[in-house]
């Protein structure tokens, strides 16, 4: 090492010395490489001999295991230092510094002559800066897959329903339908015929509808109508024994167009053919009770009459009936008292209630 700061000092002393400047020519001077040359060499040896000692330095003082060298590295070798002592003796050290920049960013003065030296000793001691060896390229990343919910999955295609589809749905929904139903829709449907004078038209409905059933609510809308319209004998077409018999409805038209036509007995035979209750057929009642007067059947109209007023004894005309028919059945006691119920009951008209009174005058006399 003091071989080594000796040689730094001359060369040193020698930079401090004047230069002296020639007469200048026009012509650049051309560096004068011979004399350069011993300095390179010896600015060689110098680095190597202090990378030896740096590495035999760490070696020794941290680690006795061996420096293991990386395949394909190479190790300048280290000069004997006998060899460095002679060299120096022989010759002069002369250093120029010029500013170098390393691998590691620093600047160290070094001369111009051995700039291409200092790069061969840099790219050997310090690590390299090119790409890693024995580094294998990363793979490309692919694009993720996009998995296909359910919800963005294709549902499939709603198939339309053909023509021929609709028609059997159309089908079973008729034929699912029950005949009440179906009954119920004609007879709607002839109320508007018939309200609108087509009456052709409706009874060739009803033509078609009992060929599949008895269908009583249209038979009754019909009959109806005609009895409304003075035709009691067209009624009487569609209102057989085989139908009017299960409907007390058909029974009671039935009873009035045999009336219409002249025939009292055959219209109370009709409805006394079976009675239903006064809750359910209160006009039935009345009917059956008026005709049975018309008679002479004064005792079993009474009785209707009488479970008529059971039913509900608000009604002065029930009264005025029941009056009638005791009076006729030669209850006039009885009669009388029917007679003051009725005229004491609201909603008699003036007529009706002038005949109670009269009456009433008559049996009080006759008492």
């Amino acid at each position: 090492m003091s071989l080594l700061n000796d040689a730094l000092r001359a060369a040193e002393e020698r930079q401090n010395k004047p230069v002296v400047a020639g007469a200048y020519t026009g012509q650049p001077v051309a560096p004068d490489v011979a004399s350069k040359t011993p300095v390179t060499i010896l600015l060689m040896v110098a680095l190597a001999l202090i990378s030896g000692a740096g590495a035999w330095w760490l070696l020794s003082g941290h680690s006795d295991e061996p420096v293991a060298v990386a395949a394909g590295d190479t190790v300048a070798p280290i000069p004997e230092a006998q060899e460095i002592t002679e060299t120096a003796a022989q010759q002069p050290v002369i250093v120029e510094q010029a500013p170098v920049e390393t691998a590691a960013g620093t600047e160290v003065s070094m001369p111009d002559s051995a700039s291409a030296v200092e790069v061969v000793l840099v790219a050997e001691f310090a690590p390299e800066l090119s790409e890693p060896r024995n580094v294998e390229p990363v793979a490309d990343q692919k694009e993720p897959k996009v998995i296909q919910t359910a919800e963005t999955q294709p549902q499939p295609p709603v198939r339309e329903q053909s023509t021929e589809s609709r028609a059997q749905d159309a089908s079973v929904k008729q034929q699912r339908e029950t005949p009440e139903a179906v009954d119920l829709r004609t007879s709607l449907e002839l109320a508007r015929s018939l309200a609108s004078g087509r009456n052709d038209e409706a009874e060739r409905t009803l033509t078609e509808l009992t060929t599949r059933q008895t269908a009583p609510r249209s038979r009754e809308i019909f009959a109806r109508e005609m009895l409304v319209l003075d035709r009691p004998g067209r009624a009487l077409e569609w209102l057989p024994d085989s139908v009017t018999n299960e409907h007390a409805n058909l029974r009671l038209l039935k009873a009035r167009a045999q009336l219409a036509l002249g025939d009292l007995n055959l219209a109370i035979a009709t409805l006394q053919a079976r009675v239903p209750p006064v809750a359910e057929q209160v006009e039935y009642r009345i009917t059956l009770a008026t005709l049975l007067q018309q008679a002479g059947a004064a005792d079993e109209s009474a009785g209707h009459w009488s479970e008529l007023i059971a039913h509900d004894d608000s009604q002065g005309t029930w009264w005025l009936g029941l009056a009638i028919a005791l009076e006729t059945g030669g209850r006039n006691r009885s009669a009388l008292q029917a007679y003051t119920q009725a005229v004491a009951m609201p909603g008699m008209s003036a007529s009706l209630a002038d005949y109670a009174r009269q009456r009433i005058s008559v049996l009080q006399a006759e008492s």
